[in-house]
């Protein structure tokens, strides 16, 4: 079983992602983590600390990806595009909930979003060699991410696994071709 610190940032950041943050209140997410709102004070002295556990879980998680990406055998573009949709996962459920904080102009999601993205445009950049090709591949797995992540319940951004594997070659195709012309 998780520790109730674990069950208390899950809890919070379900209510985020299912509800918004006017709904994550602090014994909303101490009723749904199952522990007491003193318990929650214990280890969240405010919705403030919450976030920043968020945030460092997120950030966490991010780093753990962007390592499986700088080590991958077929390189961290393709791992970029290929990765870019939405599974659930941990790193998705952080990624989303921290969304719905940055959406209602939260500082500190917006700055920790903002940086995460910062550090996988840079690991792109150091093993692609430059930033344009770096970016070009980023936003492509961006878009999928998003289309994934927002449009999936409504019967569209389901993206096949064939199509992956041509959005792939296109990604080859940007990075060769930028290689040979030497930017």
């Amino acid at each position: 079983m998780s520790s109730s610190r674990e069950r208390i940032l899950d809890s919070f950041e379900d209510a985020l992602i299912r509800e918004g943050e006017r709904a994550a209140t602090m014994e909303a997410v101490a009723a749904a983590a199952d522990v007491s709102k003193g318990g929650l004070l214990y280890h969240f002295p405010s919705k403030e600390a919450l976030v920043d556990g968020l945030a460092d879980r997120l950030r966490g998680l991010a780093d753990k990806d962007r390592e499986a990406m700088t080590s991958a055998p077929d390189g961290a573009a393709r791992y970029y595009v290929r990765t870019s949709v939405f599974e659930d996962s941990a790193l998705d459920r952080a990624l989303v909930s921290m969304a719905r904080l940055a959406q209602q102009g939260h500082p500190t999601a917006k700055a920790s979003l903002a940086g995460i993205q910062e550090r996988w445009l840079d690991a792109l950049e150091a093993k692609l060699g430059d930033r344009t090709t770096a970016r070009a591949v980023k936003l492509l797995g961006d878009g999928l991410y998003y289309d994934a992540a927002f449009f999936a319940s409504a019967g569209a951004g389901r993206t096949s696994s064939e199509e992956i594997e041509e959005l792939l070659d296109v990604v080859d195709l940007i990075v060769s071709a930028r290689r040979a012309t030497g930017s």
